[in-house]
């Protein structure tokens, strides 16, 4: 879902299918990005999102292409 807040764009992630697809914790993947579990449970529920920079290390991280990590606007 894409919608406008303050005149720009913000975008949905995936991170938490993602995760249950790969059978991964929010805790488990909060420890290899070096963050806490409190941010890592805001980007899940997308209360915030991650940068750019840390979707990219996510997706390699999890092994997805970062376009898995994005919800489809277009749906």
């Amino acid at each position: 879902m894409c919608s406008m807040a303050n005149g720009k764009k913000s975008y949905r992630n995936r991170l938490r299918v993602v995760l249950a697809e790969k059978e991964v914790t929010n805790h488990w993947l909060a420890e290899r990005l070096e963050v806490s579990d409190i941010t890592m449970s805001r980007w899940t529920i997308n209360k915030i999102q991650p940068s750019m920079s840390q979707f990219v290390t996510i997706s390699k991280i999890l092994d997805v292409d970062i376009y898995d990590l994005i919800e489809d606007s277009l749906t």
